[in-house]
């Protein structure tokens, strides 16, 4: 095998409930908003660059139970991390025109990390179909 597919192989796979993926990506990338805040003054583009590996281990380490969960907890984290980058002054309104301002100029970002989210939930649920669909076969070719 190649040695690509062994190092991904020896990476951890843990299997999340929908609330637990939606947690972890609401913490990290709140935590990433933080870091991002403090390090590099809010950079919009860091944010956005860190927000697609996030949506990508969200939807990879959803049980598949909770497949669907995943697209719908990635814009949820997109959000919850904007927060410390958005800066706005003038109390809780100008806080929250600069979180939504800055949630609407960096759409495209939102959109691609849950475009992430979804396909590799779509791809995962579609394996499961199919792993499903052949031990079904199975079991009805060995009662004939």
């Amino acid at each position: 095998m190649p040695p690509v597919v062994l190092a991904l192989r020896r990476l951890p796979a843990p299997r999340l409930t929908g609330l637990g993926a939606g947690l972890f990506a609401a913490a990290t990338m709140f935590l990433l908003g933080c870091l991002d805040r403090l390090l590099l003054d809010g950079s919009p583009l860091v944010y956005g660059l860190l927000f697609l590996p996030v949506s990508a281990l969200t939807a990879l380490w959803v049980r598949e139970a909770d497949l669907v969960t995943a697209p719908i907890s990635v814009p949820i984290a997109f959000a919850a991390g904007v927060v410390p980058i958005a800066g706005g002054t003038g109390g809780l309104g100008g806080r929250i025109m600069a979180v939504v301002t800055t949630l609407a100029v960096h759409a495209g970002w939102l959109y691609g990390g849950t475009l992430v989210a979804g396909l590799i939930a779509s791809v995962r649920k579609v394996r499961q179909m199919g792993r499903r669909q052949r031990t079904t076969t199975a079991a009805r070719a060995t009662q004939r």
